[in-house]
């Protein structure tokens, strides 16, 4: 299993358990994200986006709301004020090793560790919106995420994340 962390940090010889600053009720860990869902951390680490994934179980009006006018089972949305950030940033994705790693939430493809880790790789990320396109997924941008945040908790959808919201611009 490859695990990966995402970092703007180029030189990051050693991950120690840190308690995260919106998991203040969990003890110190290292995050880590599975290949399958690696994709959500290709833009700068604060920037507020929303990423939801076609299912079976949609609604009509759902898949014609979120869905109607692209052929991509995914969808990452990201506010307008972030494009100039995401076009300049270098990303180093950490290669992990797994074996102290336990599932945290398959859903999103989250694995923990209480251990110190060292990482076995790195690569440098500079065009992660190219990458994500040639994935064939939807990237769209939107001066303001809160009426899709709405939308997206009020719908069908189950597979979805909302990431860094706390960064969203405040309407």
């Amino acid at each position: 299993m490859n695990l990966y962390h995402f970092s703007e940090e180029e030189n990051i010889e050693i991950f120690k358990p840190r308690v995260k600053e919106n998991r203040r009720d969990m003890p110190p860990i290292v995050w880590a994200i599975d290949e399958e869902h690696q994709f959500t951390f290709y833009f700068p680490r604060d920037c507020p986006r929303i990423v939801y994934t076609r299912s079976d179980d949609l609604t009509r009006e759902d898949e014609r709301r979120f869905f109607g006018n692209t052929g991509a089972d995914i969808v990452i949305t990201v506010e307008t004020g972030w494009f100039d950030r995401i076009m300049s940033t270098t990303l180093y994705r950490y290669e992990l090793p797994g074996k102290t790693f336990e599932l945290f939430d398959a859903t999103a493809g989250y694995y923990i560790s209480k251990d110190t880790v060292v990482p076995t790789g790195k690569l440098a990320i500079s065009n992660g919106l190219e990458q994500l396109m040639a994935m064939n997924m939807d990237v769209r941008f939107t001066p303001d995420l809160y009426p899709l945040r709405e939308a997206v908790l009020q719908s069908s959808i189950k597979d979805f994340g909302i990431h860094r919201f706390e960064n969203a611009v405040k309407r």
